[in-house]
């Protein structure tokens, strides 16, 4: 039996798991002998997993989830997951990071879950736009290209050099409050009194000519985990997807914490 990757084991977890309903199947069948868990309201390991999810099942019993995007990395893999509940009483996106051992099996998980928003100014919604996966031999200069982007732009807040990781004519926007084009987002950040600050790039995961990242942030005096998912072509940034959820405080957490 050829072993499965990280990325198959993780949309299992979701389909089966959860949209399916067979919860204790599959953690039992996807996950490892541990599992460290950064959802804030979920324990650690398997049973931690069993106890959020059999009762989220029973107060949702109409459950629609559509993986969107999917990127395997090494021993991690990254998903964009839409998820309808209760037919359309609650849609939510949902980017999950997740580490894998040996066997592909899923032993850590992070994840950022924020509602559904209307289109942004320029008609994009937090999903649409291009899917495929291709140049793939990119993976490594493209996830170099984003970490660097983020160190010098977003943390180190060099706006002017924006333009040497985005190409600004062709920059495809799919952030609720932003339009397309890099002019949008520079005059957000550049902004004196901007709210939003980077404070680390806490982990990447690429394939091809996508890179998705997992940061820390602050807006407002807020913790936020914040995403990032970009597409590249030819060495440069030409579209963005991101979700962002407040850090809770840490009394409410049943694990060590988002990160």
């Amino acid at each position: 039996m050829s072993m499965r990757s990280a990325k198959d084991n993780a949309i299992s977890l979701y389909l089966e798991g959860i949209e399916n309903g067979n919860v204790r199947e599959a953690v039992a069948t996807y996950t490892g002998d541990r599992y460290i868990q950064h959802s804030t309201g979920v324990a650690d390991g398997q049973e931690g997993f069993i106890a959020f999810f059999e009762p989220f099942l029973e107060r949702n019993p109409a459950r629609n989830f559509k993986v969107v995007r999917a990127l395997q990395d090494g021993p991690h893999a990254f998903l964009q997951v839409y998820q309808n509940v209760n037919n359309g009483e609650a849609e939510w996106i949902t980017t999950d990071f997740l580490d894998s051992d040996e066997y592909g099996k899923i032993v850590e998980h992070w994840d950022v879950i924020a509602a559904v928003r209307p289109p942004n100014p320029s008609g994009r919604t937090q999903l649409d736009g291009t899917t495929k996966v291709v140049d793939l031999e990119e993976t490594a200069a493209n996830k170099a290209i984003v970490i660097d982007f983020i160190q010098t732009c977003l943390i180190g807040r060099d706006v002017a050099r924006m333009g040497a990781f985005i190409d600004a004519d062709n920059y495809l926007q799919h952030s609720p409050n932003l339009g397309d084009g890099l002019d949008a987002f520079r005059a957000l950040y550049a902004a004196e009194h901007c709210p939003l600050s980077y404070q680390e790039c806490f982990l990447a995961v690429a394939e091809g000519n996508f890179v998705a990242t997992l940061n820390r942030a602050r807006c407002g005096g807020q913790d936020l985990c914040q995403v990032n998912l970009f597409r590249l072509q030819r060495g440069k940034i030409v579209e963005h997807w991101d979700n962002s959820e407040p850090v809770p405080p840490r009394r409410e957490w049943v694990n060590s914490g988002k990160f």
